[in-house]
């Protein structure tokens, strides 16, 4: 279902123009408004979910096939030397659209645009503790 007060429901939907490179039933693909790189592009489902907790599984078990075939085009039509394939759950996350939404993002070598995380060093012990409570 849309929600009329959501940006990229409006976005997907065609109520506001966009740069759009696919589209299908389920989604649109628009290049963001602003890049972190040239070609930087968003899944957006034309439904209203807030995130990955609230997404259909029919819905969500499409998106990754979709953003391996956007990622190829990009690999193939920009040159790039990589992807990456982001999508964030929660303000905490860096989420600031509160509609799931998959980021595909052409890389080359040495472009800095995304930040790479610091590393952390987990006790065994607290690895042990965090595999008892993550465990199905």
């Amino acid at each position: 279902m849309k929600d009329n007060n959501c940006i990229f429901c409006k976005l997907a939907n065609g109520d506001i123009p966009t740069n759009s490179i696919y589209e299908d039933d389920d989604f649109k693909v628009i290049l963001d408004a602003s890049p972190a790189t040239k070609g930087h592009a968003l899944i957006l489902p034309k439904n209203h979910f807030a995130n990955i907790f609230e997404i259909d599984d029919e819905v969500a078990a499409k998106v990754l096939p979709l953003a391996k075939k956007i990622a190829n085009k990009m690999i193939k039509e920009l040159g790039c030397d990589g992807i990456n394939i982001l999508q964030n759950n929660g303000e905490a996350a860096g989420q600031t659209v509160h509609h799931y939404h998959v980021h595909v993002i052409p890389r080359t070598a040495g472009d800095g645009a995304i930040k790479e995380w610091d590393h952390l060093t987990v006790s065994d012990a607290e690895t042990a503790e965090i595999v008892k409570k993550l465990s199905f």
